[in-house]
């Protein structure tokens, strides 16, 4: 049984990349999954994926590009401060300028940079780099 499927897809998209399969397959989907996943394509860390319906919730096939050392989940989701994000991107990724939070907001899951840009607070849903 899954308790969380946001976790349960950037967990395969971290052992995809690992184990340096091109392409990991996230199921169930969801709207959220779908906003993180187009986040990190926009960032470079996935290529295109793709909706496979199967009657059962349906499920993404995702191109992992070599760029992912790391995709973890935040556990658990910690509330971000418009003023924090460079506290918390200190404690998750391992140098400055180098991966991204991923945090939902009220304006839509942004990046941290994005949401330091747009000064706006969020939960943190995890990092990529």
């Amino acid at each position: 049984m899954q308790h969380d499927t946001l976790s349960d897809a950037l967990s395969a998209i971290n052992n995809a990349a690992r184990k340096g399969n091109n392409y990991a397959t996230i199921s169930p989907t969801s709207n959220l999954i779908q906003n993180v996943l187009l986040k990190l394509q926009d960032e470079g860390y996935i290529g295109v994926f793709e909706l496979i319906e199967d009657g059962k919730g349906g499920k993404y096939k995702v191109e992992v590009k070599e760029a992912v050392n790391k995709c973890e989940p935040v556990k658990p989701n910690f509330y971000v401060g418009s003023d924090e994000h460079t506290e918390w991107a200190k404690r998750y990724l391992p140098a400055r300028n180098f991966g991204k939070l991923i945090v939902t907001t009220p304006r839509g899951v942004l990046t941290h940079d994005e949401a330091v840009e747009e000064n706006v607070g969020g939960k943190l849903l995890g990092y990529v780099y």
